[in-house]
Formats: C-alpha cells, sequence, structure tokens
C-alpha cells in the first residue's frame, strides 16, 4: 500500500505546477554543472541534481553543511552540537555515521568534494574541516547513487565551488556574532592576474557551544588561482589549510535530556571516566594542495586532470585513551573525452577515466591523565587504504529530445592494517573489488522539461573504522572477515522543468521531482556506539522527492522541499549476543529476527519551506521565514528507541547585496532568529546505542544529541568594488 501511494503522490506533484525564483536553489534554467564528470546541462542528466548558490547558505554561521542543504529534497542534514559536526544523509546512505567512535566530525556513504579534490578519503569516511560556507560559491548535490562515476561511498554526491567565481575585483571583511559565545571574523578578497583569478578567503570561528563542553574554534585559510594557459588549456592552483578543534559532550539519556539537555553526557555508571572528565575532543590540523589542468585537444576531444596532497596530523581523547594520527592522502584523476557526430542528428560522447586514491600513516596511542596525553604508549599502529577506479561512460544523443547513456565502473579498495606492539599477528590486508554498471534514457519535451528513467549499482566498502572483529569472533585478525561491500540497486524515474509564466501572479514555475527504490546487500550497522558493525541483510527504501520554488510578484518568492520514504529490513537475522546483552546475556547465542523493523536513522519525512520577500521600495532589502519539519525515526534495529518528529521555525531579515555608502564601498548585514518558537528536540541519535548498565530500561539508553534552542546570528561587512 505504502507503494502505491508514494508512486500516486508521484503523479500528483508531477501535476502541479511550482514556480522558482531565478538563480537560486533548484534553478536549471541556463546553467551547467560539474559533478557528473562532464560538463552539461542538467536537463541531459538521468540523474536526480540540486543546485544551491551561495544567496542562499549566507545567511547563517556559515558554519556546518546543513545550512546550505536544509532546502534540498531527499538530504537529511544536521548540525549534531552547533559547528561543523554535521551528520548527512542522502537517501538513507550515511544514516550510520552518528554514533561514538570515530565518527564525531565525520560522515559516511557520501562522496564530498571541494574545488573538485575530495574531502572523502579512501576508505569512504569524511570529515568536514576544509568546508567553510562563507567561503563557498556554489554547491551541486547529486542525490542519485553516483557510484558509477565516482566509486566507493558514492550514495550521493555533493560538489563544493570556491568563491572564485567574482565578476570584478573586490574585498570583503565581515564579522558575525550570535547566541552561545558566536564569534567569527572573515576576510574575502578577489582580483584578476591577467586572464586569470585570484581568490584568497581567511576565517576564524569561535563558538562557546549551547550544551556544555561543545566548544569549538577553527581557523582556515583557501586560496586559489584559475587561469588559461593559451587558448585550450585551463589550470587551477587550489591551498587550503584548517586547524579545528571541538569539544564533544556526547549523547544523553532520555531522563538526562528530560532534566537538563544542555548537559554533557555523565552516565558515570557507565561511562568512567565521563565526556568531560577525559576531555572529549578532536583537534585536526590539515592542508591540500591541488591542481587542476583541462586541455582541449580538438573540438572533438578533451583531457581533464587533478592531482593533490593533504597531510593530516590528527589528535583525539577518545575512549579513555588519547590518539595521535600522522597521515598524508594523495591522489589524482584523469578523465578523456571524446565527441563524436555519427549522424546529422545523431551524437556519441564517450568518456573514460581513472581515479586512484592512497591515505596512509601511524597511529600512537597513549593512556591518558586528567584529560591529557600521559607519556606511557600503549599501542603502535598503521592504517592505510588505497582506492583504484575505472569508469566508462557512453552517451548517445538519438536527436535533439533523446538521450541514452550507458556506464561502468570498477573499483578495487585495500586495507592495510599494521601492529607494533600487540602481536604482530593482528597485522592484516583485505581488499574489496567491485564493478558498478549504470543505465539512463532522458527524453526532453523542451530545451527545460526532461523525464527520465534510471538503473544504477552502488558500492561503499566498510570504512577503516568499522572493520574492527566483531563481538565474539577471535581476536586474530586486524580487520573483520565477516563484512564484505554494501551493493546498491537504484531504479529511478524523474522529473525536471523551468517554465517562464507570463501572469499577474508568478513570473516562472520550476520543480525537479524524482520517485526511486533502493534495494542493497550487506548494509551494515554500527553496534554498542560503533564498537563493531555487523552486515544487515538486505534493505528496501522507496521515497519520492519534490523540490520547488515560486517567484511571484511584489517581491515574494517560495522555495519547497518535500521528501516522503519508506525504510524496511526485507531480510535481517541477527545472533541475540550482539543485542541483548548486557540487557539479558541467557540469550546469547539465540537468534533475533528483525525483517520488516524500519531501518535506523532515516526519517519517515522531511519538509522544508521558505518564503522571501524582497522589499520592493528598499532596494536589496529582504526578509525570510523558513520552517523544517523531520518524520520520527527509530536509532535502533529492535525499533524500541524512537527519536520524535519536531518542526522549527527561523527567521531572517538583511541585505541581498551590499548597501552602498560611497560608489565602490558597501554595507553587507543579515539578522537571523532561529529557532523561534524555542523547540526542544532531538537533532541527532547515536545509532544501537549502548543502553549503560545490565538491567536497564530503553529509557535508559545513551544516545539523544539535543538539538539548539532559540538563538540569533548577526552579521555586517563591509565590501570594497574596485
Amino acid at each position: 500500500m505504502k507503494v502505491q501511494l508514494l508512486f500516486l503522490l508521484f503523479i500528483v506533484f508531477q501535476a502541479v505546477p511550482y514556480a522558482q525564483e531565478k538563480d537560486t536553489t533548484f534553478t536549471l534554467s541556463g546553467v551547467e554543472i560539474t559533478a557528473t564528470r562532464k560538463t552539461s546541462s542538467p536537463f541531459n542528466e538521468p540523474s536526480a541534481i540540486s543546485i544551491v548558490n551561495s544567496k542562499d547558505f549566507s545567511k547563517g554561521k556559515g558554519y556546518g553543511l546543513d545550512e546550505a542543504l536544509s532546502l534540498v529534497p531527499g538530504v537529511f542534514a544536521q548540525s549534531r552540537y552547533g559547528n561543523q559536526d554535521v551528520r548527512l544523509t542522502i537517501r538513507g546512505f550515511g544514516a550510520r555515521g552518528a554514533g561514538e567512535r570515530s565518527n564525531s566530525g565525520t560522515s559516511r556513504g557520501i562522496r564530498v568534494l571541494v574545488d573538485g579534490f575530495p574531502e572523502t578519503e579512501p576508505d569512504g569516511r569524511t570529515s568536514f574541516d576544509n568546508i567553510d560556507l562563507s567561503m563557498m560559491n556554489r554547491i551541486e548535490v547529486v542525490r542519485s547513487n553516483s557510484s558509477a562515476l565516482w566509486g566507493n561511498a558514492a550514495g550521493g554526491l555533493v560538489s563544493i565551488s570556491s568563491n572564485s567565481a567574482f565578476d570584478r575585483p573586490f574585498v570583503t571583511l565581515q564579522s558575525y556574532a550570535g547566541g552561545f559565545g558566536f564569534q567569527k571574523n572573515t576576510l574575502q578578497l578577489g582580483t584578476t592576474l591577467g586572464t586569470g583569478k585570484f581568490f584568497l578567503d581567511v576565517s576564524n570561528t569561535n563558538s562557546d557551544g549551547w550544551r556544555d563542553h561543545s566548544s569549538s574554534t577553527q581557523s582556515m585559510v583557501n586560496t586559489g588561482i584559475v587561469a588559461p594557459l593559451g587558448e585550450k588549456t585551463r589550470l587551477g592552483v587550489f591551498l587550503v589549510g584548517t586547524a579545528n578543534l571541538f569539544h564533544i559532550p556526547g549523547p544523553l539519556s532520555k531522563s538526562q535530556y528530560d532534566a537538563n539537555p544542555s548537559q554533557a553526557q555523565a552516565d558515570t555508571s557507565y561511562y568512567k571516566p565521563t565526556y568531560v572528565q577525559r576531555d572529549e575532543r578532536r583537534y585536526n590540523r590539515l592542508g591540500r594542495l591541488g591542481v587542476s589542468v583541462t586541455h582541449s585537444i580538438n573540438d572533438a576531444n578533451d583531457i581533464a586532470a587533478t592531482a593533490y596532497v593533504n597531510p593530516k596530523y590528527v589528535q583525539r581523547s577518545e575512549r579513555n585513551t588519547f590518539r595521535d594520527f600522522n597521515r598524508y592522502h594523495v591522489g589524482g584523476s584523469l578523465v578523456y573525452k571524446n565527441v563524436m557526430q555519427v549522424k546529422e542528428d545523431t551524437k556519441a560522447t564517450t568518456s573514460v577515466g581513472v581515479d586512484e586514491a592512497y591515505q596512509d600513516g601511524a597511529i600512537l596511542f597513549y593512556q591518558l591523565k586528567n584529560g591529557q596525553r600521559d607519556s606511557i604508549l600503549v599501542d603502535n599502529k598503521r592504517e592505510g587504504a588505497n582506492s583504484f577506479g575505472a569508469f566508462i561512460q557512453e552517451e548517445v544523443a538519438l536527436s535533439d529530445q533523446l538521450i541514452l547513456s550507458v556506464g561502468a565502473r570498477y573499483d578495487n579498495i585495500t586495507y592495510y592494517a599494521e601492529n607494533f606492539v600487540t602481536p604482530a599477528a593482528l597485522s592484516d590486508q583485505k581488499s574489496f573489488t567491485k564493478v558498478t554498471p549504470k543505465a539512463g534514457i532522458v527524453y526532453r519535451f523542451t530545451p527545460t522539461h526532461s523525464v527520465y528513467v534510471s538503473l544504477g549499482g552502488g558500492v561503499e566498502v566498510p570504512a577503516g573504522n568499522e572493520t574492527d572483529p566483531a563481538q565474539g569472533q577471535p581476536n586474530s585478525r586486524s580487520i573483520n572477515p565477516l563484512l564484505e561491500p554494501i551493493v546498491a540497486t537504484t531504479v529511478e524515474i524523474g522529473t525536471k522543468q523551468f517554465m517562464p509564466v507570463a501572469s499577474s501572479i508568478a513570473r516562472n514555475i520550476s520543480y525537479d521531482a524524482a520517485l526511486y527504490l533502493i534495494s542493497t546487500t550487506n548494509d551494515i550497522v554500527p553496534y554498542q556506539n560503533g564498537r563493531f558493525y555487523l552486515a544487515a541483510g538486505e534493505t528496501r527504501r522507496i521515497g519520492v522527492e519534490v523540490g520547488a520554488a515560486t517567484q511571484l510578484e511584489h517581491g515574494f518568492s517560495m522555495i519547497a522541499a518535500v521528501t516522503l520514504s519508506s525504510n524496511k529490513y526485507v531480510n535481517y537475522t541477527i545472533d541475540s549476543v550482539y543485542t541483548a546483552r548486557p540487557i539479558n546475556p541467557l540469550l546469547s547465542g539465540k537468534t533475533l529476527s528483525y525483517k520488516d523493523n524500519d531501518v535506523v536513522g532515516i526519517p519517515g519525512y522531511l519538509v522544508n519551506i521558505r518564503l522571501r520577500n524582497d522589499i520592493p521600495f528598499v532596494e536589496g532589502l529582504y526578509a525570510e521565514v523558513s520552517s523544517q519539519s523531520v518524520g520520527s525515526y527509530y536509532a535502533d534495529d529492535a525499533n524500541a528507541l524512537k527519536v520524535p518528529s519536531y518542526t522549527i521555525f527561523n527567521a531572517t531579515v538583511g541585505y541581498a547585496t551590499a548597501l552602498k555608502i560611497v560608489d565602490n564601498l558597501g554595507v553587507k548585514a543579515f539578522a537571523t532568529f532561529n529557532n523561534v518558537a524555542d523547540k526542544k528536540y532531538f537533532s541527532s541519535a547515536y545509532i544501537n546505542p549502548d543502553f549503560g548498565r545490565v538491567g536497564a530500561t530503553s529509557k535508559q539508553a545513551i544516545y539523544i544529541e539535543p538539538g539548539l534552542p532559540q538563538y540569533i546570528v548577526a552579521s555586517l561587512g563591509l565590501q570594497y568594488d574596485f
């Protein structure tokens, strides 16, 4: 019945006209995308694609991706503590990336790029240290499974571009202030160097955090040069460096949440010492130098290459140890494209490419003393991962209206683990390989109205920390021998349309709708806050997404994103030793079936709406109100821990463009009032959490990450245009 209902809703949304503000979220008319590994129109692609421009995420702290992606259908992006530590899920991919063990500050299952270089590591983990939204110009989100092009952890793709697309030289100084000790200062400048462009962005962000032990500070520099080298070659050189320190308050039980949601985790009956006592934190210092070159060989042949080096020094206080990570991440890509005119009305485009990424380094484990690193070395390990992929894609335009595409990718991901203190027998190596196909058909009724059908595969290997041996396995190896790649199959139909409208009410109409069915095998979920991971058998996710917007007369506009989904375990049997202890050790050795239970961590619905008015009688002045509604979901496979639904409201007033003081000098300003009604809600939840003590009930499970209460963010800046 739910399948029929979702299909009916998809058809209904198709029939209803939606209007849209030009050059904002969901605008697909007259733009080109590159997240599909070639420059093309979104209307030619058999994928669900959203584009978010800077004006849609420049009215907040600029701290976390949740501020930019809230109005993208199919995306569930929630800030866990009010900083860059964001839980990011696209169509259910990435839902398990919310827990204790190495999950703080990272995401799973989603591939993230900045200026074409991967933030995602070879094992599929992504940290957001190098992302400051105030430095970014545009975000492309491919919601369809992208493994056939991008490989491992491409359940969705988020491609972010730095602020290099300015029209004329400028310099901007801007300060932000807000609730809970939030302060941020930025310097941005852009200038021309001959026919090229140079940009420099510097920011420093500090926050006390609204919960105890949740303060954070981030300093970041992002700079680059984009310039032509002759008529047929274009060079980009990008350099980013970050120092990012954030403290982790930990999850709460229901009784702790009810008593005081701002407290840090303090269940001393289980966590000894507590998050505060061990000063649980991440201090990440990393940088990246990346070079990209595109060259047009002739009218029919192009080549593009990237190379990067990404050194990392990461320190963590976690799980009663202090850890030093020294890592280097290097890699690159090479893509060749050929366009052939087969007949007068038939054109074939062939893309062939390879990707290589390698990360390696040492981890030193020390005893923890009063939250600090002690001098006693506990363990010394090496963790390495290599990811190699090769793909081919063929696109045939049989006419101006009909486009067929097929493609496939081969991936080989290998993990290396060495132990230098504990027994050498624990050293291990394991490879995951997979071929991932995809095919699609696009029919264009007009240049700005298309429908598509696609069938695609997806692959995601367990991330490095997820390969630890499961409870009860012989501790003879470092890598869990039971885990295999997560394999997904996605069937999708969708449509996109942009229509100018000549009426007394609306100026243009646009919508983006998709209906999908995703079947997965070997989907893995964490147990005991990520101490080990198990394969969850088979899952099925069915959903419908609609993104829409409208620009009305008198300066009014509206954007909406609606997602409805049903997410179930189709086949999932588990030994009760992994779920029953410590609640009932007598069940050890028996099995439990979670068939037909809801998949953890995925809300049944997401509804986001924004209404805006660009004040007609004051140039640049605007006011906005928005709402975000999140459906309930379960935090455990047994479906005993339910995360309640919630709705929050926000309001903003500001200037869309700099208010001129003199000829070239202007003032930029805004004020945003978040969670206007001061709603109390769960912003995130640990998946399959610890229950804290023997005999504990579901009310005592430690899994709740409370959402931010009411707060204000305001900004004032000066911009000089040369």
